[in-house]
């Protein structure tokens, strides 16, 4: 299995995908998969930053969550990249557990600090960072969490 970003052979262009174990140890090369693709369609440091943030909370929830007590599974992350005109579109993908995002409420923010608690707020980070973002959850088959980021005039 190669670790390689490769342009898609696809008919779709500027499609980019990445298949890799999920290992924390791999999170560095999904970063700079995702911000050289960004740094190239014109997004500006800050939207980097925040892009690169829900992509490595999202693939960080996949590791922790998705294949956490499944070793019969192959345990992968497929990261796909669509550029558009004025937006990137990011997919994460697995096979693992899924979860309900429905069911997740937004945070109490003054609770949580005070809790002391770590942990918990991945979701919340992710739709605070990013423009859209969508669930589609099928576990043992599928679980995808897609993120907008609008390109700024």
């Amino acid at each position: 299995m190669s670790n390689k970003p490769t342009k898609s052979t696809s008919k779709q262009k500027n499609l980019y995908r990445l298949k890799l174990p999920a290992s924390s140890e791999n999170l560095d090369i999904v970063r700079k998969f995702i911000s050289g693709i960004a740094a190239n369609m014109g997004f500006s440091e800050d939207d980097i930053y925040q892009i690169e943030l829900a992509v490595d909370e999202a693939c960080a929830n996949v590791i922790k969550h998705a294949y956490h007590d499944n070793e019969n599974i192959e345990r992968i992350i497929n990261v796909t990249v669509h550029e558009k005109r004025d937006r990137i579109v990011i997919t994460i993908a697995d096979k693992g557990h899924g979860f309900d995002p429905g069911a997740l409420e937004p945070p109490d923010m003054e609770k949580f600090l005070k809790s002391g608690k770590k942990g918990g707020l991945g979701v919340h980070l992710i739709k605070s960072l990013m423009d859209e973002v969508t669930f589609h959850i099928r576990p043992g088959v599928r679980n995808e969490v897609k993120m907008v980021k609008i390109l700024s005039a």
